[in-house]
């Protein structure tokens, strides 16, 4: 059993840098990596370089296509049996593919995601990000990232597929903006058996301020309207409850000075929801300081999510 682990990079060599010195730790080493520069300005060629004599590296420079089309790139020129796809600023824990390899011994899979954590050297605002794309309180509930309910729906910043799954499916359809759900849903309806391995998880760094966060959290609601363009039907009422916070919340902040005798009774539910966001994020993390953090980060990820949800869903009707 042999593992082909597929990078895509866009101008990141510092994180390339963190993730190749923590794959050259693995105590399973019958693995190979491919970095896919994805027409960087920024390329991490002196990076991928410096991590020769110690990891099975092969180093790729080709025009921007996107993260999607760029795994598809590793692809076709993998040479395991099995194709590993993780994000540049992911950092993968020393027992990573030992773990991965006696799961798939004792529980064959054709394709497998594995959960995200955060890193104790992770600063407090990465930390509640982190908590924000995990927690059942979110958008993390819906994301499968723990026990997801029904079929395992593998994400990208870590998933394998088997090189049989490759050659059935062709990749990725869509290069991004969903392109890792809209993959896992063909992988399942074409047969495959797909799951959870819950200890194969990754360090997932995420973004690191609170713009940059809304931008991603608002990039993948419009991505959820973007993937019933081809798999009609895949979009569920869950997924619309960011939209539906999104709004009330907007709604209560119009109606405080229209009428604030309505504060009272509206401030109660929405406060019992943010000290259940800040005792669960608190004892989670372990932190309160990263608790309280977290309720801002959730706020920013609902938000995010619901409005570029309704953006999306609003041109798909219009356009």
């Amino acid at each position: 059993m042999t593992f082909s682990v597929i990078v895509p990079v866009y101008n990141r060599p510092d994180e390339v840098r963190e993730l190749l010195e923590s794959l050259a730790k693995q105590t399973f080493t019958d693995f190979e990596v491919l970095i896919v520069e994805d027409g960087s300005s920024e390329p991490c060629e002196d990076v991928a370089r410096e991590f020769q004599d110690r990891l099975n590296l092969r180093y790729f420079y080709k025009e921007n296509s996107g993260q999607g089309f760029s795994r598809n790139y590793g692809f076709d020129r993998a040479r395991g049996d099995w194709y590993v796809v993780f994000d540049s600023d992911c950092l993968v824990p020393p027992d990573y593919f030992r773990i991965v390899r006696n799961h798939l011994d004792q529980q064959p899979l054709d394709a497998w995601g594995g959960p995200d954590r955060a890193h104790d050297d992770f600063t407090p605002l990465q930390k509640a990000i982190s908590y924000s794309m995990t927690s059942p309180l979110t958008t993390g509930g819906i994301r499968g990232n723990a026990r997801h309910a029904g079929t395992f729906h593998p994400r990208s910043f870590n998933m394998g597929i088997s090189a049989e799954v490759y050659r059935a499916t062709g990749g990725y359809r869509i290069t991004r903006m969903g392109e890792d759900i809209e993959f896992s849903l063909r992988i399942i309806k074409q047969g495959f058996r797909t799951g959870l391995i819950p200890d194969a998880w990754v360090y997932h760094k995420r973004r690191t301020s609170l713009g940059d966060f809304f931008r991603q959290a608002h990039f993948f609601g419009r991505a959820r309207i973007n993937i019933a363009r081809f798999h009609p039907g895949e979009i569920k009422w869950v997924h619309a409850l960011p939209a539906l916070f999104t709004v009330g919340l907007a709604c209560y902040l119009l109606l405080i000075p229209l009428n604030p005798p309505l504060f009272g009774w509206l401030s109660m539910p929405f406060g019992l929801f943010l000290a259940t966001l800040l005792m669960h994020a608190g004892v989670i993390t372990g932190s309160l300081r990263v608790g309280a953090l977290a309720v801002f980060t959730s706020l920013v990820q609902l938000t995010g999510y619901g409005s570029g949800f309704i953006r999306e869903q609003f041109r798909n009707r219009t356009g």
